[in-house]
C-alpha cells in the first residue's frame, strides 16, 4: 500500500503545510509496511530533498510551466498519470482550497474513495478506517474506504510532525500535461499579511472593539506574538475589517496553535471555524459570554485595559531575551 503525497506549492515554493502532510503520508507508510513518495507539481526553487526530513524516501516532479496554477482537470490528469507509473495506493492532500477542486476530480477518475478533513492516521487494524469531524466540528466520523485507490485530505494543523530525516532522490516524471481549457486573467493578492491558514496564533476582535478606529490595540499585540489577524462575521459585515479575515462557518475555516479572541461573544457559528484550535484564549468583559464556555483559558476584563497590559508584558519578555 504505497503511499503518495500531492506537496502543496504557492507560487513554486514549499508551504509550511507540507510538513505535516507528509509526516502524516509518512506514518501510513509506516505502519502499513511501505514507502512514501511526495509528487511535485510544476517549478519549484526550493530545495526537495529536504522533504525527507518528514518522511519521504522519494521525492517525484513534473516540472511544467503550465502546472503552476491550479487547474483541476488539468492537475487531475497529471496526477493520475503519476498514479499509474510510480503505483501508488493511497493519495495525501492537505485540504485546502486547491485541493478542495483536485480531490474529487480525482476521486472519480480512479474510482477512488476519498475522505476530505481527516484528523488522525487511519485506523489499519480492521479495513481502513478514517476519523473525520462533521457538524462543523461538533462530533466525529470514522469513515470506511473500501476501495483500491484511497483519497485523503488532511484538515491542517491535526498530527505531530517528528523528524525522521530520511535519505530522498528527486525524479523528474515525463508526463504529458494537456492544454488547458482555463485562463488566469487576474491574480489578487493580499500582501504584507500571515494568511490565516497558515498563521500559528490569530488574534481575532469583535464588535467588543467598538469600531474600526480601535482596532490598533489588537494589531500591536499581533504584531509582538508575529500572529495572523481575524475578525468575526458581525465586524466583517459592518466593514470593520476586510471580509478576507472573517473566521467562522460563513468565513475562513483556521486551526492555529493558538487563537486570542478580544470582545467576540463567541456564537456557534464563529466557535464553528476556529474550534480546531490547539489553545484558545477568550478576553470579554461579560462573565456569561459563551466562548468561556469553550476556553481553554479566559480573561474577564475589559479589553481596553487587558490587552495593552498583556502587549507590554511580551514587549518585556522579548527585551530580556
Amino acid at each position: 500500500m504505497s503511499v503518495l503525497i500531492i506537496a502543496d506549492l504557492q507560487e513554486g515554493h514549499l508551504k509550511k503545510s507540507n510538513a505535516e502532510i507528509i509526516s502524516y503520508g509518512n506514518e501510513i507508510a509506516r505502519i502499513s509496511g511501505t514507502s512514501a513518495g511526495v509528487l511535485v507539481l510544476g517549478n519549484c526553487t526550493d530545495n526537495l530533498s529536504a522533504l525527507g526530513a518528514y518522511g519521504a524516501s522519494q521525492v517525484y516532479q513534473v516540472a511544467d510551466a503550465n502546472l503552476q496554477a491550479v487547474n483541476p482537470s488539468v492537475y487531475v490528469s497529471v496526477i493520475a498519470a503519476a498514479i499509474e507509473q510510480i503505483g501508488a495506493d493511497v493519495i495525501v492532500f492537505s485540504n485546502n482550497p486547491s485541493s478542495k477542486s483536485v480531490a474529487p476530480g480525482l476521486s472519480a477518475r480512479l474510482g477512488a474513495g476519498l475522505v476530505s478533513g481527516a484528523i488522525a492516521v487511519p485506523d489499519l487494524s480492521n479495513g481502513f478506517s478514517v476519523r473525520k469531524t462533521v457538524f462543523s466540528g461538533k462530533a466525529f466520523a470514522e469513515v470506511s474506504i473500501n476501495t483500491a485507490k484511497k483519497i485523503i485530505t488532511l484538515n491542517p494543523n491535526s498530527v505531530s510532525i517528528p523528524f525522521v530525516a530520511k535519505e530522498t532522490v528527486v525524479t523528474n516524471l515525463s508526463i504529458p500535461v494537456p492544454a488547458s481549457t482555463r485562463k488566469v486573467t487576474a491574480v489578487n493578492k493580499i500582501e504584507g499579511e500571515v494568511p490565516l491558514t497558515e498563521a500559528d496564533i490569530v488574534i481575532s476582535g469583535g464588535r467588543g472593539l467598538k469600531g474600526p478606529e480601535n482596532w490598533g490595540v489588537l494589531l500591536d499585540l499581533a504584531k509582538v506574538l508575529k500572529a495572523g489577524t481575524a475578525c468575526s462575521r458581525p465586524v466583517g459585515d459592518a466593514h470593520w475589517r476586510p471580509h478576507h479575515e472573517h473566521v467562522g462557518q460563513t468565513g475562513v475555516q483556521i486551526a492555529p496553535n493558538l487563537y486570542i479572541a478580544l470582545g467576540i461573544s463567541g456564537a456557534i457559528q464563529h466557535l464553528a471555524g476556529v474550534n480546531r484550535s490547539k489553545v484558545i484564549v477568550v478576553i470579554n468583559k461579560d462573565p456569561e459570554a459563551p466562548f468561556f464556555k469553550a476556553a481553554d483559558y479566559g480573561i474577564v476584563g475589559d479589553l481596553f485595559e487587558v490587552v495593552p497590559q498583556l502587549t507590554a508584558a511580551i514587549q518585556k519578555l522579548h527585551a530580556e531575551g
